[in-house]
């Protein structure tokens, strides 16, 4: 299976505006770690083999562990992560997933909670960003490198 479209070749000004997007969502006021959990999760539940490559390499580089990232799949039975990283990973599911209620009024309060309104809107702006790439590697079957 190989790449069907290079997307940044194809469509160079749209992405480098997402990668400019990326940037300024990493230099905002969420949590580097914290957003690059969001953008794992909603990787893992879109099944972005690109993203989801990406993404582990980066919190590995970042210094998470093992067994978090291993867990983060179910997060919801994990003792490993606080009460502001289950907010955040729900509110992520919830926005990636946009059944028909949208995000639940509870999910969106336990994340406002925890965040403050910039933080909180860094969050909701990762989350549709990292859909959006989602969206983009899956059709386009973006692979990640084959390391040994």
């Amino acid at each position: 299976m190989g790449r069907r479209l290079d997307f940044g070749h194809a469509a160079g000004d749209v992405y480098r505006a997402f990668i400019q997007a990326d940037r300024a969502l990493c230099e905002g006021p969420l949590d580097t770690r914290l957003y690059h959990l969001a953008k794992l999760r909603a990787s893992q539940i879109n099944q972005c083999v690109f993203c989801v490559d990406m993404h582990v390499y980066e919190l590995k580089e970042m210094g998470e562990t093992d067994d978090r990232l291993f867990q983060l799949v179910a997060w919801r039975e994990s003792e490993l992560f606080d009460a502001r990283e289950r907010a955040i990973l729900a509110y992520t599911e919830s926005a990636t997933r946009l059944g028909d209620d949208g995000v639940p009024d509870d999910v969106w309060a336990e994340a406002a909670r925890h965040l403050d309104e910039k933080e909180l809107g860094a969050l909701v702006g990762a989350v549709a960003l990292i859909n959006a790439f989602n969206r983009i590697s899956v059709p386009t079957q973006n692979r990640p490198p084959i390391r040994t």
